[in-house]
């Protein structure tokens, strides 16, 4: 009996203190969000700069011209102002982009130049009131442009791709592989070629496609601006091919034998670029001319061509027995 009485007296006092806990902190709590919503006012009600991006567009652009460079197609606008207006700047509505009226601002002669102070009157016309705009960047917009002339250029790397231990760079492939670029006459004239954007690998083992983007210059547009880069790296053997001596410079009525008359070339290759390499597509000659102004009791021979993707080629015999005959 006294151990209930125990227990009930206990079960009073810990809900008493439960609920004036409960009433302690919802007090707590409200007074936290109503400190927290003055600070959050008080702050808001400051004034401060940010940057804002506001998108910039070319429009009304005649059917024959193509526009080749423009600075940048987005301003950096910073502005002064309230935090709740800037707060809907940057986290509200974005602004819409600026629309530029090309025949408005052409010079003539290829370029184009909209002033800051023209840029900085399409802001005001969409911002607040009480907005102040204290710097644009770029301070002004400029754009080039011809009519249609264009040149088709290959894609070639620019950088370097380094390969892993024991591997070789096979292949490295663009797609497309060749691109248009518009430009003005004189400097089509002056391209041979069109190239990435700076680019490194090193340790390569596995075959990498990647995005690449093409070397931007200033009145140059390239179509695509980007291409698809694979790089096939191969692994490095040592192989060898049996080839015939070849005879050259060889006066009439005379004839060069070797011993043997078949050599060795020893090289380096990718395992997959081996499977397409065949004898006849090595050339190793003696030089009846060389003999004649060094004499000896052997010939030297050199290794005149080779297939694409061999390397660290030597011959084995280097040197060999000879005898010239009379036909």
């Amino acid at each position: 009996m006294e151990d209930r009485q125990e227990a009930r007296t206990n079960g009073i006092v810990r809900n008493f203190f439960f609920r004036m806990f409960n009433k302690e902190f919802l007090i707590f709590l409200f007074f936290l969000l109503l400190s927290g919503a003055f600070w959050l006012i008080m702050t808001l009600n400051e004034s401060y700069e940010r940057e804002i991006k506001v998108p910039l567009r070319l429009d009304n652009i005649p059917r024959k011209v193509v526009v080749t460079s423009i600075t940048d197609d987005t301003l950096r606008v910073t502005v002064r102002d309230r935090g709740y207006i800037l707060f809907s700047y940057l986290y509200g509505n974005e602004l819409t982009p600026i629309r530029v009226n090309f025949n408005t601002y052409n010079k003539g002669n290829g370029r184009g130049i909209i002033q800051g102070t023209d840029i900085q009157k399409m802001l005001y016309q969409q911002l607040f009131k009480s907005t102040r705009i204290t710097a644009v960047k770029p301070d002004k917009f400029e754009f080039q442009y011809n009519y249609g002339e264009s040149k088709r250029l290959t894609v070639r790397l620019n950088g370097k791709i380094t390969p892993g231990r024991s591997y070789y760079l096979a292949h490295v492939k663009f797609t497309p592989e060749v691109v248009t670029v518009y430009a003005s006459k004189e400097k089509l004239d002056s391209l041979k070629e069109i190239y990435t954007e700076l680019i490194h690998l090193s340790n390569v083992t596995d075959t990498v496609v990647k995005e690449v983007n093409l070397i931007r210059q200033t009145g140059m547009k390239c179509i695509p601006a980007k291409v698809t880069m694979s790089v096939f790296p191969d692994v490095l053997t040592e192989e060898s091919v049996e080839v015939p001596v070849t005879a050259v410079n060889m006066p009439d009525g005379k004839v060069l034998r070797t011993f043997p008359s078949r050599v060795k070339v020893l090289f380096t290759t990718g395992v997959g670029q081996f499977r397409s390499i065949r004898p006849e597509l090595f050339r190793v000659e003696a030089d009846y001319w060389e003999i004649q102004s060094r004499p000896s009791d052997k010939c030297s021979l050199h290794l005149r061509s080779a297939p694409y993707g061999v390397r660290n080629t030597r011959l084995d015999p280097a040197q060999v027995d000879y005898l010239i005959e009379a036909q």
